[in-house]
């Protein structure tokens, strides 16, 4: 048993930090608390078996936090995305669709004309005074993070619909758009 555990814990915990690190949304990140748990689960047999007294009380402890994690991400951020899904989903059944998950946006494909993916929405500032979407900061190129550009765009050039977020908008015209730091965004478009 605790040489199966031994194989167990770092395969779980590996694939579970994947899994929460590629913040895939609610259900894949819960999903890798339930991995997680049983990697460590997994660590504290390990611990047990070695007498290492250490293992044992640092992977209760993340088991414990785990259950929370599993509890966030599978239950209530699941039951939370669930709802506005169902909204959007009713709203898009209308002649004219009227809701679009703002949860949804942040790590959202922007597509093209052409419906080649052009860039990945990183996040969206609201405006204080009408609470509407001042500009919406999309990442273009690079691998993960890696090399990517950044431009703030007018929420007038985006649509949100029930098949994720378009724009008329060439990739090119995008890239031509003014990049912006990462830690220096605009007070205003």
């Amino acid at each position: 048993m605790a040489e199966l555990a031994g194989w167990i814990a770092p395969a779980a915990t590996m694939i579970a930090a994947m899994m929460t690190a590629a913040n895939l949304g609610a259900r894949v990140t819960g999903w890798g608390f339930v991995v997680f748990t049983v990697g460590s689960v997994a660590w504290t047999t390990v611990g047990l078996s070695s007498g290492q007294t250490n293992l044992v009380l640092s992977n209760a402890f993340l088991t414990l936090v785990n259950l929370v994690g599993i509890w966030r991400w599978l239950g209530r951020q699941a039951t939370y995305d669930k709802g506005s899904t169902r909204a959007a989903t009713a709203s898009a059944r209308r002649d004219v669709p009227t809701l679009y998950p703002a949860g949804g946006i942040v790590g959202r494909n922007v597509t093209g004309p052409d419906g080649a993916t052009i860039g990945t929405i990183v996040d969206a500032m609201l405006g204080c005074a009408d609470n509407a979407i001042a500009y919406v900061v999309i990442s273009t190129g690079g691998i993960g993070g890696v090399g990517e550009t950044l431009h703030a765009m007018s929420p007038r050039e985006l649509v949100f619909g029930a098949d994720g977020v378009t724009t008329t908008l060439e990739a090119e015209a995008i890239r031509a758009l003014p990049p912006i730091a990462a830690d220096h965004w605009p007070e205003s478009l």
